[in-house]
């Protein structure tokens, strides 16, 4: 590799706000049906919820330490861009999707809004509903500022006065408890024959004096904390991660304050006296212009009745030629098959495995669980299959951020039922997307394996797009086999033949491929490299595709979120051009492509479980495949590239100095166009 260090990179941080902006402009565009402009908005507040949780968390700990390249600037920028992204979000919400909504007859009341029959519903539902759970806390020494958790909505209060005992404590906190509806809609009986919602913290705000009788309110703000929410856990130094993490997850509510959010109208008294409470500094504090948490505002785009007002139902097809209810294994044993969902439905690794555990010659089933959610039909089907007497391994990644709670019960049940469960590699995550199926058939065992590019969960395969590939190729299932005797075992075995894997080999093979097309360029032969990915931040990968572009090679990057490459630069990326695509379904297809010839020889296509990040190279289980069959290689090259190099409505391109700019707003949609594809197929 010989990338050149005298380019400079772009911010990770900045990138990942690059791409909320994006996400936000979705909410601008008017061919976007009005809930799903209120859902990007949504989205939005929940990614920065997320970015400060975790990523800007991160910063500010490397900022502590010496020579990370962190420093005060550098902290001012991403706080100045966060305030700027925010102020954004909440002008686009009130002064756009709000008079939007009311034009659709769809209200969100304040109390100043609300009618004397609202008004006596709405005091009803808090005497009945609300008041019961609300502890008011005065704050004294006997009573000091109470544990808030993280992204809970509260609200401050300054009192007039004196207390029952006669003393002028002035300050007082009120949590709301996370059981309360944050989004209340009204009685048709009320509203007028419109739909009336009312927010949680508005019915609050309307009735705190009833939560201090003899006291005067003298002024009061909704707000929300929000903390470092990383679990870390010594895995040198413990004999039980799963009992550790257990024990970690029920302080993760109260990790170290990094953002404070009030409303524009609280007084500067109350908002210095969160600041010191919670140890912050002014960059972190956010004024905003409506209720402090807009991610609780899909409990309204969930409650509104209007078809019109969403995007047209998705029905997924069923993957062409390959069996529904049984028989899948005939096919299997004869052809490749490729599943691009949410194009094609997920129902087929359903079905894979159902026929896994229902078949009497189905004798072992392995399967990586990352993210499955709390409720999972395949984890059901594992359980089935236990119960039916199958040999079962799970490998089950408990650091799966946010997800920890669910993987471990899953976990637990599976053991209970005789499953040899297993949680991966100490100090490395395992995200590799792997399902490996050993059958009897005759006088030998015949193994089908399952990859993907996404998890095993049934409810985001609808959002995002990933590729499945199942196959019963010899080869191909032997790799997998033995990756997951390695994950089980922690034996040193040889090296797979096939699969690139993580972190042993995975980057170096890229590097190798990426110098293959590079000599290449050189040598006047042609040179190209596509990339589609959700990020690119890994920096040997990076400086190797610089080397590559100034040798000669023509390349193309898909980026969705956050890429550190800047291209268009004079004397290192002119013959780079990076685009990312934000449209109705989350992009997370990863698919790299490269080509050193002029035969069909000379190319390569890979599926990945990894992004090109440094923590997917280096502390992850990620597996890779390559896809040989000729007609599958194409269909990958046409469906999860091309379109989207030629998307003319979702796609974004980037600049050098890290910002983005529509590429089209009435042209090819590559998702737009997959969707019909599949509706047109599954119609005929």
């Amino acid at each position: 590799m010989s990338g050149s260090p005298r380019l400079k990179l772009l911010s990770r941080e900045q990138a990942i706000l690059e791409f909320n902006r994006r996400v936000l402009a979705q909410a601008e565009r008017d061919d976007v049906p009005l809930l799903e402009r209120l859902r990007y908005v949504c989205i939005v507040s929940a990614n920065l919820d997320e970015f400060f949780e975790v990523r800007y968390a991160d910063v500010l700990e490397a900022s502590r330490t010496p020579g990370t390249g962190i420093d005060r600037e550098y902290l001012h920028d991403l706080a100045k861009a966060s305030h700027e992204l925010v102020e954004d979000q909440y002008h686009l919400f009130n002064h756009v999707l709000g008079p939007l909504l009311r034009q659709a007859d769809v209200y969100i009341l304040n109390h100043a809004d609300r009618n004397a029959p609202q008004r006596e519903w709405v005091a009803e539902f808090f005497r009945r509903q609300v008041r019961p759970l609300l502890v008011p806390i005065g704050l004294d020494p006997a009573h000091p500022f109470p544990q808030v958790a993280n992204k809970s909505l509260n609200f401050i209060v300054r009192l007039g006065g004196r207390d029952v005992f006669g003393r002028d404590n002035d300050i007082a906190i009120v949590r709301i408890p996370r059981v309360l509806p944050r989004v209340i809609r009204l009685p048709d009986a009320v509203s007028d024959g419109k739909q009336c919602f009312v927010l949680l913290s508005s019915v609050i705000r309307a009735h705190l004096e009833e939560l201090f009788p003899g006291r005067e309110i003298e002024a009061f703000s909704q707000f929300r904390v929000t903390r470092d929410s990383d679990i870390d856990v010594d895995e040198d130094d413990m004999t039980d991660l799963r009992q550790a993490l257990r024990s970690k997850m029920s302080t993760r509510q109260f990790g170290q304050a990094i953002r404070l959010e009030v409303v524009r109208s609280c007084p500067r008294d109350l908002s210095d006296f969160l600041l010191e409470q919670f140890g912050l500094t002014e960059q972190a504090l956010f004024q905003v212009n409506g209720p402090v948490n807009l991610v609780r505002l899909t409990q309204l785009i969930d409650q509104v009745d209007g078809d019109a007002l969403r995007f047209f139902p998705h029905e997924a097809g069923w993957p062409e030629g390959l069996p529904r209810e049984e028989g899948m294994f005939d096919h299997l044993r004869h052809h490749d098959v490729m599943l691009h969902h949410p194009f094609e439905s997920f129902d087929a690794v359903v079905e894979f495995l159902r026929q896994a555990v229902h078949d009497p010659d189905v004798l072992a089933i392995k399967q990586t669980i990352y993210r499955t959610g709390s409720e999972s039909v395949l984890m059901e089907l594992l359980l089935e299959a236990l119960r039916r007497g199958k040999e079962v391994l799970a490998v089950v990644e408990l650091k799966a951020r946010f997800d920890e709670e669910a993987n471990i019960n899953w976990a637990e049940r599976l053991e209970a039922l005789g499953a040899q469960v297993v949680y991966g590699i100490v100090g490395l995550k395992t995200h590799g997307k792997m399902m490996l199926v050993t059958r009897r058939e005759g006088a030998r065992l015949r193994r089908y394996a399952h990859l993907s590019t996404g998890n095993y969960n049934p409810k985001t395969a609808k959002l995002y797009t990933d590729v499945g590939y199942l196959t019963s190729n010899v080869e191909l299932t032997a790799d997998v086999d033995m990756v997951f005797q390695q994950l089980a075992s922690l034996t040193q075995l040889k090296p797979p033949r096939h699969l690139l894997l993580a972190p042993f080999a995975m980057q170096t093979q890229f590097l190798r491929l990426i110098e293959r097309v590079t000599e290449a360029a050189r040598a006047g032969r042609p040179a190209r490299i596509v990339v589609k990915a959700n990020s690119l931040t890994d920096e040997p990968l990076v400086y190797a595709l610089v080397a590559a572009a100034q040798a000669g090679a023509e390349i193309d990057l898909i980026v969705r979120g956050a890429c550190i490459l800047p291209p268009g630069v004079p004397g290192f990326t002119e013959r780079i051009r990076v685009r990312s695509v934000v449209g109705r379904l989350l992009e997370h297809t990863r698919v790299m492509y490269f080509r050193w010839g002029q035969s069909e020889f000379d190319e390569a296509v890979y599926l990945s479980s990894a992004d090109w990040m440094n923590r997917n190279m280096t502390r992850r289980i990620e597996v890779a495949w390559p896809v040989r069959d000729t007609a599958l290689r194409q269909r990958v090259i046409d469906e999860c590239l091309v379109p989207y190099l030629h998307d003319a409505r979702d796609a974004w391109v980037q600049s050098s100095d890290g910002r983005y700019t529509r590429a089209g707003t009435k042209g090819h949609s590559a998702q737009r166009a997959l969707m019909d594809r599949y509706r047109d197929r599954a119609l005929t």
